[in-house]
């Protein structure tokens, strides 16, 4: 039977930390992940429109194994500012990749998703301040989810998208989780059911009652070019090489792709981070074929991506309609 970790959020993965900056006047935020003690990091942009900073040396074969911390911004390619002022806190902090003189780089991959003219003004006042604020307002306890932080602004299927989080402990002891902004031209509502997709998935009805009041969504939304994008981090405690943190990247879009139907489109940017914090050891012998290793990659894969489906999911079922945008909850209910 899968459980959840504590606070069925990112944060249960051992040296995560995790906040936000919303500002509900412009509809729009930023939410960060910060690692103190810096976590091996891997990427995998799967959306045919990406904006992206610092994804190449997350390459297995670049030289930095490291990142400090993790950016997901609303304000498309205006909010990418924000990693700047994630930089300047982790470098106060003495937080990064080390240079001469007791000097560091802070390492910030970021991504983007575009909310732009979903507030009172078409760009909002994204910038530095905004991911600075969000470290500071990170850390290791519970956040909040819905209509908070780079979910501040989404948009999903045509309904009010947000900001959700989920956790699983593995029988084998390792913990899998995954925090993502939603704001995806695919739905999360079955139209046949007026359900979420995922709803199976749910754990200890961590999704609330409301997740199973079948509603009418709306007509599928008209596509415009680069105006969605569903932004990920899983995450694991386990030790990882940056290459099987690119594989677990990887699977996780498997949870993406059965949450949200269309994914990967040709108009959205859909990213996935992973952050491995070595914690714990990775079950099984190494050996010239590292088989042992590879199943136990196996099932970090599978609750990675189980973790952001029920992510997506509760992303959608927590947020509240803002700016015209109509979440879920107040949905009417499917005509029988």
């Amino acid at each position: 039977m899968a459980r959840t970790g504590a606070r069925n959020c990112l944060t249960d993965v051992e040296g995560l930390w995790l906040g936000h900056h919303t500002d509900l006047v412009h509809h729009c935020g930023v939410t960060a992940i910060v690692a103190p003690e810096g976590a091996v990091g891997g990427v995998d942009v799967r959306g045919s429109a990406p904006g992206t900073r610092e994804t190449d040396l997350l390459a297995p074969h670049n030289l930095v194994e490291r990142v400090n911390a993790v950016l997901l911004c609303g304000g498309s390619v205006y909010g990418l500012a924000a990693a700047d002022g994630a930089v300047g806190w982790l470098a106060e902090r003495g937080w990064g990749f080390p240079l001469t003189e007791s000097q560091v780089a802070p390492i910030v991959p970021a991504a983007c998703l575009f909310d732009l003219g979903r507030g009172p003004r078409y760009v909002p006042p994204t910038g530095p301040d905004w991911g600075r604020a969000a470290c500071a307002a990170a850390g290791p306890g519970p956040v909040a989810l819905g209509t908070v932080g780079a979910g501040t602004g989404a948009l999903a299927g045509g309904i009010k998208g947000g900001l959700g989080s989920a956790s699983e402990v593995m029988d084998n002891g390792l913990t899998a989780a995954a925090c993502v902004a939603v704001n995806s031209l695919g739905a999360v509502i079955d139209p046949a059911s007026g359900l979420p997709w995922e709803l199976r998935q749910e754990i200890d009805g961590e999704f609330g009652p409301g997740a199973r009041r079948a509603v009418e969504p709306p007509a599928p939304a008209a596509g415009q070019a680069g105006a969605n994008t569903t932004l990920a981090v899983v995450a694991t405690d386990a030790i990882l090489t940056k290459a099987q943190a690119q594989k677990l990247a990887q699977m996780a879009h498997d949870g993406l792709g059965r949450a949200i139907r269309p994914a990967h489109t040709m108009f959205d940017g859909d990213t996935v981070f992973c952050l491995a914090t070595g914690r714990k050891p990775l079950p099984g012998e190494g050996g010239f074929f590292g088989v042992g290793q590879a199943e136990a990659i196996n099932q970090l894969g599978r609750a990675v991506a189980d973790c952001l489906s029920r992510a997506i999911t509760r992303a959608v079922v927590s947020a509240t309609s803002l700016g015209g945008m109509t979440a879920f909850r107040d949905l009417p209910p499917r005509q029988a």
